[in-house]
């Protein structure tokens, strides 16, 4: 994926969403751990269908997602997707 596509796919996500180090990443914020740690069991069975996985960290309330594909050694249409389940998810939370 060259920079032009990534730009493109990046502007159609939440604007939350950065590129950083060649990776896409968001930090999200939730009301307690609780709801962190659901949000993340949510994201972690689509991450099985995808047979994707994130780098992720969880502190109490925060969890960062840096979405990049290991064994392409780069960012593929298949981080965008998790990227794009990940913002309909937190859709359907509001």
């Amino acid at each position: 994926m060259n920079q032009l596509e990534i730009d493109n796919n990046l502007s159609l996500l939440n604007n939350r969403w950065k590129l950083i180090n060649n990776k896409i990443q968001i930090v999200i914020e939730f009301s307690n751990f609780d709801n962190a740690f659901n949000f993340m069991k949510e994201i972690a069975k689509e991450c099985e269908l995808l047979n994707h996985h994130p780098l992720w960290t969880n502190e109490y309330n925060k969890l960062e997602v840096i979405l990049f594909t290991h064994d392409k050694g780069k960012i593929t249409d298949l981080d965008f997707k998790l990227a794009r389940i990940i913002d309909q998810k937190l859709i359907d939370l509001k």
